[in-house]
């Protein structure tokens, strides 16, 4: 059975962190645009962690029998885009996803980050500070 958008966007966001990917955040697409429900976006701080991210988030979803439409960006590791259609993940090297700015991008989206607890490791869901007003509620609840 195919997993809906917003278990593909949880799941990446799950295994981003479980390779300590930083800065990770769910975009919130739908009825903004018809190019994807959701962009999930982190950060990782070399090209070994955006290959053990990019492998992690790939293999837990094709774990759950999801596997990406169309993959790009693995000949430099900088930007690499695993592309599930409702949902495109990206995993970026900081100087990267700041040059090409996608939160700036979708300022108007609500977005939550999404982070894990240093002391628990719980998972720590909050609404972003760009988020505009009440959408931010609406995909908080989904959750």
């Amino acid at each position: 059975m195919a997993l809906a958008s917003q278990e593909i966007a949880e799941q990446a966001t799950h295994s981003m962190l479980a390779k300590n990917a930083v800065d990770v955040l769910i975009i919130d697409l739908r009825g903004l645009s018809s190019i994807t429900d959701y962009f999930v976006i982190g950060t990782a701080g070399s090209e070994p962690q955006i290959k053990a991210v990019v492998e992690q988030v790939a293999g837990d979803l094709r774990e759950r029998d999801t596997a990406p439409w169309h993959t790009e960006g693995k000949q430099s590791w900088r930007w690499v885009l695993l592309d599930y259609v409702d949902v495109v993940i990206h995993v970026f090297r900081a100087e990267v996803r700041s040059f090409y700015g996608l939160e700036r991008l979708w300022g108007d989206a609500p977005r939550v980050a999404v982070s894990t607890d240093a002391a628990t490791g719980e998972i720590i869901r909050r609404p972003d500070a760009g988020v505009a007003g009440d959408r931010a509620d609406v995909l908080e609840h989904e959750a």
